[in-house]
């Protein structure tokens, strides 16, 4: 097992010290996304984006900022990397990019604070990552809600949203997991039903879907789960990186 956990270590060293572009990140996304034609969300002038969700959108942001695309209000994780890359394609295009994720919430709370945190910033284009709470803490036992629950709670609030602004811009991140200290081979297959939600809901919505659990899929051909993820829920900095290559492959800049 030393000699195991050595070798990996050995290679993640060399991989991430030597040549990140071996992993052909762009080819990662196109493989993912090969099986359907994207949605496009045309990120228009002066357009505010919200991120939303539970940890892995949160990642750590300073909830004392409330200033859009500010470093630290954005996070470590997907979100601050796909707000570096659109600020810096679209400086001139006035778009605020906001992060509302937080750590550890599942659809009911995100229901709770929709108001203040999503519908308040008077979104243009909304980015929602949830569902892996709503499976984990079942399994815990610390949360009763079941696949049905996510879906009529998920729903129930991108109806309030498209009711309240009919003509926002959805982008639906499919929730995922790796093999890792969090993920046991028992997850599977229940927690698959609750990307299938997300990908209806998206269909649904007529929203983008991004196919992060494809991503990663992908991803573990060319390293190791522990690369990309500590605990097969939480991404590590190649991880976050490879998962807002993906968000951008929904959207379109002006």
């Amino acid at each position: 097992m030393k000699n195991q956990y050595q070798g990996r270590r050995k290679f993640i060293q060399k991989v991430a010290v030597g040549t990140m572009a071996s992993l052909s990140f762009p080819s990662i996304i196109s493989n993912a996304f090969a099986a359907a034609k994207p949605k496009k969300i045309v990120i228009e002038k002066n357009s505010i984006i919200l991120f939303q969700g539970d940890s892995i959108t949160d990642a750590s942001r300073d909830r004392n900022s409330m200033r859009p695309n500010d470093t630290g209000a954005l996070g470590t994780g997907y979100a601050h990397f796909a707000a570096a890359d659109i600020l810096q394609q679209a400086a001139d295009k006035n778009i605020k990019i906001i992060n509302r994720g937080v750590s550890g919430n599942k659809v009911y709370q995100l229901a709770e604070r929709w108001q203040q945190d999503a519908l308040d910033l008077n979104p243009g284009v909304l980015s929602v990552l949830v569902g892996v709470n709503d499976y984990w803490h079942l399994r815990r036992g610390t949360y009763k809600g079941t696949i049905r629950t996510y879906r009529d709670d998920y729903k129930a609030l991108l109806q309030k949203t498209k009711d309240k602004f009919p003509d926002i811009k959805l982008i639906i991140g499919e929730p995922f997991a790796l093999p890792g200290s969090a993920v046991s081979k028992t997850w599977f297959p229940d927690f698959h039903e609750y990307r299938y939600v997300a990908s209806e809901l998206a269909v649904e919505f007529q929203a983008a879907f991004i196919p992060y659990q494809s991503v990663f899929d992908e991803a573990i051909k060319r390293a190791p789960e522990g690369y990309w993820s500590a605990d097969g829920v939480h991404p590590l900095l190649p991880g976050a990186r490879l998962m807002s290559l993906a968000w951008l492959e929904a959207v379109k800049l002006p």
